[in-house]
């Protein structure tokens, strides 16, 4: 066991799913990883690749310094500060643009129950 008390990114990458509530297989999926490759790298039999790091900061919003060095915020923004934003920009929109919001929210729903039936 290391004597380095500042997490590896690895262990990061584990903070992160953790903090989103998802499981290996629900996150794994949204950054087109295999979920064996996934759990590799959470105890480190692994390596967490540049690759695999651009995915989690571009679909997370995860703070891409805190991932690969520990330093800063987590995210770069507050997951619940986004659905705040996202609740006001949709707001804006007149009647008839939510409505094909909601319809589009939908069919990408469906076709996401679709897809994790597969």
């Amino acid at each position: 066991m290391k004597n380095d008390p500042i997490p590896s990114v690895n262990q990061r990458i584990k903070q992160v799913r953790e903090a989103l509530s998802l499981s290996q297989v629900q996150f794994s999926k949204v950054i087109s990883l295999s979920s064996g490759y996934l759990a590799g790298v959470e105890v480190e039999k692994r390596k967490a690749n540049d690759r695999i790091i651009k995915l989690i900061c571009s679909s997370f919003g995860v703070n891409r310094e805190w991932l690969k060095t520990g330093t800063g915020e987590m995210f770069d923004q507050n997951p619940k500060e986004e659905c705040t934003k996202l609740v006001a920009l949709f707001q804006e929109l007149e009647p008839r643009f939510q409505r094909y919001i909601l319809k589009q929210i939908d069919l990408l729903l469906a076709l996401q129950d679709q897809n994790s039936e597969r």
